[in-house]
Order: C-alpha cells, then structure tokens, then sequence
C-alpha cells in the first residue's frame, strides 16, 4: 500500500511538471520593442524643397541702332562700372536714312522717357517706404522699452528697414539704367537725324548702364547687328534672391515674413532668409516620374551676411526649408511612434463632434508592459509631432510598433 501511494505521488508530481512546462512552453513571450523618450522642447514644422538662386534685377544691353558691332573684349564675369563702354557699333547708314528708322528711333525715345518717369516714380516710392520703416521701428523700440510689444516684433521691424533699404538701392540702380537708356536713344536719334554728320569712320559707343558684372556676351565677335539685339547682360551679384517653386498645396501655408533656412547650398553653415512674396499665378512642371504638377514661386531674400555666401552666384542649385509652424517649448514625440486609432474608437481627450482632433495614438512603456494611449496632435514636423494632450514629457514611447503589440503586451526593450 505504501509502495502504490508513493508512486500515485511520483506520477502526480510528474504531471504537474509537465504541465507546468507546457504552459511556459506555450506562453506568449515579450515582444521585443524599440523605444524613445518624450521630450519638451522646440518644435518646428516646414517645407523643404529644391530651389534656386537669381539676380534681383538683370539688365539686358541692347544695340541703340542698326549697323557693324567691333569685336568686343569683355568677357563672362569681368566687372563693370556705370558709363564703361561695353561695345562699339559703326552705324550702318544707308538703313538709318528713310522715314521707317527715324520714326522707330523716336518711338525708342519716347519709351525710354517713359522708362525715366517709371524708375523715378519707383524711387520715390521705395524711399518713403523706408523711411516708414525707420518710423516705425522707432515707435516699437520705444514700446518695447516699455514692455509692451514682444522682441519678436522689433526684430521684425529692423529687418523691414533693412529690406526697405535693399528697395531703394534697387530702384536707384533702376533709375541710372532708363537715363542710361534714354542717353543711348538720344545718341540714336541724333545719328538718324544728321546722317551727313556720322561718316562711316564714326563709331556709337554702347555704355553700361549700372555697376556690375558681365553675366553673357552675347556677341563676342564682330558681326553685324540688328536694331534692339541684346548685346550683354549685367547685374550685380551682391543681390541675389532665391526662388522656390513650391507645390500650390504647400504654398498656402507660407505667408510673406515666414523664416527660410537655406541648405545644401555648397558651403560651411546653414544661411538664413525670408519669404518675400508669394507669386499669385502658379505654372505647371512635369516631375521626374512624369507627372504634372501645378508650383508656385516663393521669393525669399538672404538675411545672413553678405560675406557669408559671396560664393553664390545666379542660377546656383539650394534647398530652402520655409517654416510655417514654430514652438519654442512643446511636448514631442517621434513620428515613428504614431499609428491611427481605429474609426470606431474615441480619437482621445478633448474631442468633440464639431472639431474632432487628430485620431492618433502610441504605445506606452511602463512597468514591462505597453500600453495603448491616445493623443491629440497639435502640428506635425518631419521628424516629430506636436503633442497638446495625451502625453507628458519623459515617458517611454515604442518606436516603429511591430504589427503583433496590442494593448497590455508584455514587452522587452531591445537594447540600442
């Protein structure tokens, strides 16, 4: 009898062995997860795009009159200064003599009158803009002196004087070039007007109408030339703008003002810039895989030094990142970390029927375990999100969640 209960015992024994290692042989094991930290901290969001630089302003010399061009010795990138001679043509004076030419000289005298009136109108109204600008950001350092405008604005205000500036330049520069035109339709006109007076020795000089550099020759050579055919192009490299072509889509959310950082540009450092204006008619551009796309042109102005990117020069290669949405203290998480909440699921605190949030939610460490959490979204960035509720700095979220993690797993952090 003590033999039969000693081994009922044994056999007992063995059963639960069994049992137990079937059931730790058959329990589900910790899913293996990636994590990452919550943090608070500066949130940005932006577009980033190619773009490219160009001149604020390219001045295109044209031949004032028909006739021989002599070989001309400037070459792309030589610096010119206002009055340089930059050609010489020997009229041509058999076609200057009829009625035709004479009338086409005077209508170029009329236009470039028009093109003097134009530039000075310009300038008077690029100078007292400027000096709007300096009164108002005398007004705002005198407020902000006080405390009742933020820094933020006075910075604002500073850099509007100093765009204004850079207008006034450039409407200057406008105004030397139409009286340098007119000079030059003058010259012209006079030619047509006493042809006894131009023997065919006499040579019309061509001069430059602003300080620059030479961008194309058009005509190196000599060869004879047209009426009104290009000669040169100048402009002055100092004055460059950038233009990004953004999709229309994503040129909605950039207004005039909006921060650029400009990079990949060719050299050390990341340059700064500012949306100047967003053009009101978009075009169409085939993409690389063929496929129509309707862009806008965003025109952003450098901020950063001068000195900073002497190197650049017109049509250079760079990738701007407009910003649109700006925190300097935000909770933020990783994109990575974010999933869509299934549609018949609550979408997280403070939804409403009227403006339902964002239907996002993470996963949560804690304790060895995850656990699903909903979280309403204030911004999205291109490498973490916005958080306004659902999360608190610090906690533990799962990066790329494996298709196998559901609410409540047990989970093992897989070492970095």
């Amino acid at each position: 009898m003590r033999k039969k209960t000693m081994a009922y015992g044994g056999a007992a024994a063995l059963a639960l062995a069994l049992a137990a290692l079937l059931a730790w042989a058959f329990a589900p094991r910790p899913v293996q997860v990636e994590v990452a930290p919550v943090v608070q901290g500066r949130f940005e969001a932006g577009i980033d795009d190619d773009a490219r630089t160009r001149l604020r302003d390219r001045y295109s010399v044209s031949a004032p009159l028909a006739g021989r061009l002599l070989r001309m010795g400037l070459r792309e990138g030589d610096a010119v200064q206002a009055g340089d001679v930059l050609a010489r043509i020997t009229p041509a004076l058999p076609a200057l003599l009829d009625a035709r030419s004479l009338r086409e000289q005077q209508a170029r005298v009329e236009a470039a009158q028009a093109g003097v009136q134009r530039a000075d109108v310009r300038t008077a109204r690029s100078s007292t803009a400027l000096v709007q600008a300096q009164g108002d950001v005398r007004r705002t350092e005198q407020l902000a002196q006080q405390g009742f405008v933020a820094p933020a604005r006075l910075d604002a205000e500073r850099l509007a004087v100093a765009l204004a500036r850079k207008d006034v330049e450039v409407a200057q520069q406008d105004q030397r070039a139409a009286r340098a035109d007119l000079a030059q339709a003058r010259a012209a006109l006079e030619v047509v007007q006493r042809p006894g007076s131009a023997p065919g020795a006499r040579v019309f000089e061509v001069r430059a109408p602003v300080t620059g550099r030479v961008l194309r020759v058009a005509q190196a050579s000599e060869a004879m030339v047209a009426l009104g055919a290009v000669l040169v192009e100048l402009g002055d490299t100092t004055l460059l703008e950038v233009v990004a072509p953004l999709l229309s889509t994503d040129a909605l959310q950039v207004r005039a003002g909006s921060p650029v950082r400009i990079e990949r540009w060719g050299g050390s450092g990341v340059l700064q810039g500012r949306v100047r204006s967003v053009e009101p008619a978009a075009f169409t551009k085939v993409s690389a895989l063929g496929v129509e796309e309707q862009r806008v042109n965003v025109l952003i102005d450098l901020t950063s030094p001068p000195a900073q990117w002497a190197a650049l020069g017109d049509g250079y290669r760079v990738v701007v990142r407009v910003l649109t949405r700006e925190a300097p203290d935000a909770t933020l998480v990783p994109v990575s970390a974010l999933f869509p909440l299934p549609v018949n699921e609550t979408a997280g605190p403070g939804s409403s029927a009227e403006t339902p949030p964002p239907r996002m939610a993470v996963f949560v460490v804690d304790g060895g375990h995850a656990h699903r959490v909903p979280v309403v979204l204030e911004a999205r960035g291109s490498t973490h999100a916005w958080v306004r509720e659902g999360l608190q700095a610090g906690a533990q979220v799962v990066v790329y969640p494996p298709t196998a993690l559901v609410d409540g797993a047990r989970v093992r952090v897989r070492a970095p």
